[in-house]
């Protein structure tokens, strides 16, 4: 067995970084003991690294099997910008590619190998000429016909045991239930395996469900407050991902569709511009990105309802992979709902698939935390909310609306349940369209006696309603809307019907409009994501391979201007400091030089700073009338207290901090960066305080020696 010590030299060596997250060294510690696992991860969790980091420690060749080209160029570019020797083999390549490729393997020059499913037959001749370490499987819910991205090929895989009784197996995947993990180990021969569930629990990504009520609009106003974020939106058709890629198009949006109806060159182009941020937004169906690792998506929208909740959890976690904060929206309508109930009784496992969909549907129409229920989907179990969801961040304001219920299944009884919820709504505001007038409908007793309520709102409540089955639709009968026999008890007995108020969404986002906030153009992380940006043209590789959007914002707040200071940002490995270090910290010191932020003598800025503050200026005085951070100022501040100055640094930081800060340092074995620190408390402890303490600690630490 490996000893820690190896495991994380190898880790910031070749990774860049100073520790594991959650599961991943038990993940690393069972495959080099030769275990069979399964690893439940979320999207972002570090899957690669569970099989990337054992292939270099173990001395034969691990397999990948990988569902989409684009995911095996994009792991094998980024393996090779960390100095590791990769390759991928698929039906794209010439016959002297694949070849060239199987001799650098039988060579032992290549040290992971990246194929498809339905490619492993090109290997076979050469597995009898190699040893073959460790096999990992990518997104192994393909496998399972109770998962959400079935995949035929993947039900051949199970061979593979049989194939390499000695060699561990490793299963992957971001989304998987209990019933379709216990499929994967089944129909893999895994050999008693050792499942890892890691949290679902995606912090950074906040998430919220919006009614599907003129979303184009929304989602311009959305996207243009973001002009230099990438972003996807899923879409239910084909035709809805070309339509809508145009639309945002006529309004100066770099977007593009993506779906399988497109030629093989087109969708390729797209996915590698998008992948190369040289295109913005991305509308596709939902064969978009599975697996992709492209790190800086900020954002992901679904047009439509999803079908189900490993889907949606899974595309949304698209977003922040690399750890910042981003943002999810969900647009809901009840023609998704209609349409995904045609598709999912038609389909597979019917009636599982109908049940999921209502689950999604729940999920959707929730007035609770949608964390907590995420969570709970997956087994996992929350007592607190969120904070970061839009039920938590606005909670839903109960009327009585016994009045409203009252008039909508009165007039549902007068249409004698015959017409679906867009002619209900009509009938009570008094609407004089042709299907009203057609129908006689405005000789009915209960006609118009909602015209003092809008549509939109009368439209929200009826299917506030339907939630709580006072009626439902009846998805048979062309739609209509059927009164239950919780109707009869508000209808004739008096019983009492809770709303929730409607909140005006559109005019919301026109206000947001006017206030629309810009970015700021001349900051650091703009300077360095544009010196990636040309890197990555001039390499031809996605610009997140160089470095995470992560990486670039540690840089900005850190400001290394050596090759020490660079090495001991998280995510920096010797590889990458080799070959980027020199233009990276050429580019901070260029910065700072131009913006007057560090003045040749630095020991002037410390003082002006130190001034300041006995003059009696707050922190945050200090930095609005120098133009600086505050997290710059409290820099300041750790500095000059190090140098002697007299500061009380515990009046920024409390006793009880520093004592925590001094345990982390000692059990994660003093890093020098501050990142490790911000992880091991869950990102609860503030970077100024981490800064500050362990200025006090290095002081006294100075001090007893």
């Amino acid at each position: 067995m490996t000893t820690a010590t190896p495991l994380h030299q190898t880790l910031k060596t070749f990774f860049g970084f100073e520790k594991f997250r959650p599961n991943q060294e038990k993940i690393i510690s069972a495959i080099l003991d030769k275990k069979d696992v399964l690893a439940i991860m979320p999207t972002g969790g570090g899957k690669s690294i569970c099989f990337q980091l054992p292939a270099l420690l173990f001395p034969g060749i691990t397999i990948v099997i990988s569902p989409l080209i684009a995911l095996m160029k994009d792991q094998v570019d980024s393996l090779k910008a960390n100095g590791i020797a990769a390759c991928c083999i698929n039906s794209s390549q010439s016959d002297q590619v694949q070849q060239a490729h199987i001799e650098a393997i039988l060579r032992n020059d290549i040290k992971l190998v990246y194929v498809a499913p339905e490619s492993l037959s090109y290997l076979e001749n050469t597995f009898n000429q190699i040893i073959v370490s460790l096999i990992a499987i990518d997104e192994a819910h393909c496998i399972s016909s109770w998962g959400h991205d079935f995949r035929p090929a993947y039900t051949n895989l199970g061979y593979l045991k049989n194939r390499f009784p000695s060699t561990p197996i490793l299963a992957l995947t971001a989304t998987a239930d209990k019933a379709t993990r216990t499929d994967i180990c089944q129909q893999l021969n895994l050999h008693n395996p050792t499942v890892f569930i890691s949290s679902f629990d995606r912090k950074n990504l906040s998430l919220e469900v919006r009614p599907a009520l003129d979303r184009v609009k929304q989602i311009i106003d959305f996207i243009e407050k973001k002009p230099h974020e990438s972003g996807i939106i899923y879409c239910l058709s084909r035709k809805t991902t070309e339509e809508l890629a145009e639309k945002l198009q006529n309004s100066g949006i770099n977007a593009k569709a993506y779906h399988a109806g497109l030629d093989n060159l087109v969708r390729a182009q797209t996915q590698d511009d998008f992948i190369n941020d040289d295109c913005q937004v991305i509308c596709a169906t939902i064969a978009f990105g599975m697996g992709i690792d492209k790190s800086n998506v900020r954002w992901v929208i679904h047009y439509n309802l999803p079908k189900n909740i490993e889907g949606y959890y899974q595309e949304i976690g698209r977003a922040g992979r690399d750890g910042l904060p981003s943002e999810t929206i969900l647009f809901e309508s009840y023609g998704d709902v209609i349409q995904l109930q045609k598709f999912a009784s038609q389909g597979l496992n019917a009636e599982v698939q109908l049940s999921k969909l209502e689950r999604m549907k729940q999920y959707a129409d929730a007035v609770s935390c949608r964390r907590k229920i995420l969570l709970s989907y997956f087994g996992e179990i929350v007592t607190e909310n969120c904070g970061n969801c839009d039920v938590c961040k606005n909670p839903p304001e109960f009327f009585d609306g016994t009045i409203l219920a009252q008039k909508a299944l009165s007039a549902i009884a007068r249409l004698k349940e015959s017409e679906p919820l867009p002619v209900i709504v009509d009938f009570l505001r008094g609407s004089k369209n042709a299907h009203i007038f057609e129908k006689e409908y405005q000789n009915l007793k209960t006609y118009g006696v909602g015209n003092t309520v809008s549509w939109h709102d009368w439209n929200q409540y009826i299917i506030q309603l339907i939630n709580h089955g006072y009626c439902e639709i009846a998805f048979h009968q062309k739609n209509h809307i059927k009164l239950t026999s919780l109707a009869h008890e508000v209808l004739f007995n008096g019983e009492k019907v809770q709303l929730t108020t409607v909140h005006k969404t559109t005019s919301e986002k026109e206000i947001l409009r006017e206030t629309k906030i810009k970015p700021k153009k001349d900051t650091l992380f703009e300077v360095l994501r544009k010196l990636r940006y040309e890197l990555s043209k001039e390499e031809s590789v996605p610009a997140y391979v160089i470095f995470s959007d992560a990486v670039l914002r540690e840089m900005e707040m850190n400001r290394p201007m050596s090759d020490d200071e660079l090495l001991a940002i998280d995510g920096v490995g010797k590889a990458k400091l080799e070959k980027y270090g020199t233009t990276f910290i050429k580019a901070i010191i260029e910065f700072h030089k131009n913006k007057a932020i560090k003045p040749k003598n630095e020991k002037s800025t410390y003082k002006e700073t130190l001034a300041l503050f006995e003059s009696g200026l707050s922190p945050e005085a200090i930095a609005e009338k120098r133009s600086l951070g505050v997290s710059t100022i409290m820099s300041h501040f750790a500095k000059l207290y190090q140098d002697g100055h007299v500061i009380d640094l515990y009046q920024f930081v409390s006793k009880e901090d520093v004592a925590q800060i001094a345990a982390a340092k000692i059990s994660l074995e003093s890093p020098s960066a501050l990142k490790p620190y911000f992880d091991y408390f869950e990102e609860q402890m503030p970077y100024d305080k981490i800064r500050l303490a362990l200025a006090i600690i290095e002081k006294r630490n100075q001090t007893n020696l």
